[in-house]
């Protein structure tokens, strides 16, 4: 598994568990090292990354999430499996701010990934859906 997969695992777990407590924002911090100690070995020049990328989709999650529910009009957020939901972010987060690093197609293929390895029977399919037709339309 590459750093930079994992350490989008890692983002995509630290999102899961700030939405899960109710978003607590003063909490990212400790959420985020617990997370490296837990599963990033060998990652720590991976940190500063993890830690803008954490911070600037939070920042921006009322845009993203608005991006989220444009493109998946029939499934609201507050009904979506909070693993998808975050993998989403996170994906969306990487197609529209961060596509001067990372191009459309690695960040979608790097979100189906984590939603088969962490989402349910068919998230893959649901996610690839999602941002494929968001990459369709930029």
């Amino acid at each position: 598994m590459s750093k930079r997969h994992l350490a989008r695992a890692i983002i995509m777990q630290v999102l899961y568990q700030w939405d899960f407590r109710g978003n607590p924002t003063s909490a990212i911090p400790a959420i985020i090292d617990q997370n490296m100690a837990e599963f990033g070995m060998g990652l720590e020049e991976s940190k500063d990354f993890i830690e803008e990328t954490i911070n600037d989709i939070i920042e921006k999650q009322p845009d993203i999430d608005g991006l989220i529910e444009k493109f998946a009009p029939h499934w609201p957020l507050d009904q979506m499996n909070l693993v998808d939901k975050n993998i989403l972010r996170l994906g969306v987060y990487e197609l529209e701010y961060n596509n001067k690093e990372i191009p459309p197609k690695v960040a979608i293929n790097e979100a189906i990934e984590l939603a088969k390895t962490y989402g349910g029977e068919n998230s893959g399919k649901f996610i690839n859906g999602i941002l494929g037709a968001m990459y369709k339309d930029i």
